[in-house]
């Protein structure tokens, strides 16, 4: 344990800055491939393609999406998904709350089983995003019913 560990919490010693939209979407549908303590080979597969298809991603060289990927899974590997959660979701503008929300549940779905851990993070982003309820489940149905068969 560091003596800067429960002062470092602005990013001093690391040079952590906060992060934009691309960082934040990035690090929320990495959150939910991680949420149940390991990132799966289909749940990375389809992390790629859901970042690779965002028009958010589309200006970024292949040299720049992976320093900002380096960038946020670093943080979940210093800091764990929780703390990449919450640095994460404040960055996604509202307009990319509710496609970043079926993104992540497309994720969580990825893999055929969906754990408590992953239901209780989907929970806790529905809030985090203040995406109404009733919403919210429409977009579980609808992703429920694309990853069937």
């Amino acid at each position: 344990m560091s003596l800067f560990d429960d002062i470092d919490e602005g990013g001093i010693s690391s040079g952590e800055q906060k992060f934009g939209p691309q960082e934040g979407f990035a690090g929320v549908i990495i959150c939910a491939s991680a949420c149940d303590g390991h990132i799966g080979e289909e749940e990375g597969k389809s992390l790629n393609a859901i970042l690779a298809q965002k028009k958010l991603y589309s200006r970024l060289s292949p040299q720049q999406m992976n320093s900002m990927l380096d960038r946020v899974l670093g943080f979940l590997k210093r800091k764990g998904h929780e703390r990449l959660l919450e640095k994460s979701y404040p960055a996604v503008p509202p307009e990319l709350r509710e496609c970043v929300f079926a993104n992540a549940v497309d994720l969580v779905l990825a893999d055929g089983t969906v754990d408590q851990d992953e239901k209780d993070f989907i929970d806790d982003l529905r809030g985090k995003l203040e995406i109404d309820s009733k919403r919210a489940k429409k977009i579980v149905q609808v992703m429920v019913y694309k990853n069937h068969g």
